[in-house]
């Protein structure tokens, strides 16, 4: 099962490979990783998708919270939350395909950011599972080649109280 869990960190130097080192010594793989400053400037925010049961999240969670330069560990398991994925890709779109390409960009609400003689590229972004599913749709049109964020998330704001 995939799990997301946020990490805020200290921006400092060191800190993603110390982080990355611990799940390395603990044989935990990380499907995806994204870090990025936060409000504070002082402090980044990781965002890890990790796939496996509750023990081991439990395990990378407790891990996470030892190390000196994270400042808070959260795990959106069972919690509303909002997750996005951005993916660039570059997509065959000769003149005679390019009406179907477009027309598929459109459907998937994406922009197009570069164009060239022979291929278009593409800022798609949502939930992973559009993303996956844009590839697939892709595919028999030749993607010649494609760069993803990994998942970034954020937990939904509570309803206030009546």
């Amino acid at each position: 099962m995939k799990h997301i869990i946020s990490a805020l960190v200290e921006n400092k130097p060191g800190v993603l490979a110390h982080v990355a080192g611990m799940f390395a010594a603990r044989a935990f793989n990380i499907d995806s990783l994204a870090v990025g400053r936060t409000e504070d400037p002082e402090l980044s925010r990781m965002t890890i998708v990790v796939i496996g049961d509750d023990r081991v999240v439990e395990q990378v969670r407790k891990q996470l919270a030892k190390i000196v330069p994270v400042v808070k560990v959260q795990d959106f398991a069972g919690q509303p939350m909002v997750a996005r994925d951005l993916m660039l890709i570059s997509i065959s779109a000769p003149p005679e395909k390019r009406p179907e390409v477009l027309s598929l960009i459109e459907m998937f609400k994406g922009k197009v950011v570069d164009i060239g003689p022979k291929l278009l590229m593409v800022e798609v972004s949502g939930p992973e599972v559009k993303i996956e599913a844009f590839i697939n749709a892709c595919k028999p049109y030749g993607i010649k080649s494609m760069a993803r964020t990994g998942t970034i998330a954020m937990p939904r704001q509570e309803k206030p109280e009546p």
